[in-house]
């Protein structure tokens, strides 16, 4: 079978080497370092998978232009595989491959179409999210489903972490696809991929800024659905900017301290037992890992150094 792979996200690192190993792939396409420096959680990993196979290795600014369609064209492959990846294929494209177009979506269609479904999972307080393999066509996340895997949200859970399972079900659900197709099928679950559910937005850097009025679950939500690979969420302290990487829920009612104000800042002789504990809607978080403008880390004893008072706000 001639498999040719279009990706960039980390999320699609174990289904490729996987497919490398038992398949073989033709030809391998991802971004060019223009394209690459604006979108987040990409590597490079890839390019040394494909030296260590053989695969000839692309990269193109869009999928949507000239020089990927003369790629795809060239190779003439009988299945296009699409893992982590965020345009759209144009029709011209779709046309090419001998069998049909896939690619995955973080999320258990048709819930959650659209973009950054992780991160809005976390952000909405969702507690079980998935991931679905289809057959991609001109539309946003309706093609045809080809396989679907659950997977629970819980508290300890991040951006990484959900991530990491996506990843996992990637290979899982191709191995089970390339199999079948091997076997002259071509599977199609018997569900419906249509909603009226709205498209998730887009999610941007300036999107991270924290709002201190919320709940202390929203806020901790937040900052998990942000955390790296992310840019991160964000707020201000005395017109400075600080970046949030880690936060918790303190279990405690709010004592009537106005939201965003720093009441102290807890100390331990475990990194993680240090945080600055911030006022919120309903209680507290403590803030455990800050990054300045300078793009210095604080953490642990350097955390609890900087003594840090006033109130976080959202300018």
């Amino acid at each position: 079978m001639n498999v040719l792979w279009i990706g960039n996200h980390e999320e699609g690192v174990a289904a490729f080497e996987q497919t490398a190993q038992s398949t073989g792939i033709a030809c391998f396409i991802t971004l060019d370092d223009s394209a690459f420096a604006k979108r987040s959680a990409g590597t490079r990993v890839y390019k040394d998978i494909c030296e260590q196979y053989g695969i000839p290795y692309y990269a193109v600014d869009t999928i949507k232009g000239e020089r990927a369609y003369e790629i795809i064209a060239q190779y003439k492959p009988d299945l296009m595989v699409v893992l982590g990846w965020s345009e759209i294929l144009p029709e011209r494209l779709l046309e090419i491959p001998t069998i049909g177009t896939v690619g995955t979506h973080a999320a258990l269609l048709p819930h959650n179409r659209g973009s950054a479904p992780i991160n809005w999972s976390l952000i909405r307080g969702e507690q079980e999210t998935g991931n679905t393999m289809m057959w991609l066509n001109k539309d946003v996340d309706t093609g045809a489903i080809v396989d679907q895997i659950a997977f629970p949200i819980t508290v300890f859970d991040t951006c990484k972490t959900l991530y990491d399972q996506v990843a996992d079900t990637n290979a899982v659900m191709l191995k089970n696809l390339i199999e079948a197709l091997g076997r002259g099928e071509k599977p199609i679950l018997p569900i419906e991929n249509k909603s009226d559910e709205p498209l998730l937005p887009r999610r941007r850097p300036k999107d991270g800024l924290l709002c201190w009025e919320q709940s202390s679950r929203a806020i901790y939500d937040f900052v998990r659905a942000l955390t790296i690979p992310y840019p991160g969420a964000f707020t201000y302290l005395n017109g400075q900017k600080w970046l949030v990487w880690e936060a918790a829920v303190l279990p405690l009612p709010n004592n009537g301290e106005a939201v965003g104000t720093i009441i102290g800042t807890a100390y331990g002789f475990a990194d993680n037992a240090v945080g600055v504990t911030v006022a919120t809607a309903d209680g507290y978080v403590l803030l455990t890992c800050l990054e300045d403008e300078n793009g210095q880390t604080y953490t642990g004893k350097a955390l609890y150094e900087l003594e840090l008072k006033g109130v976080f706000e959202n300018e």
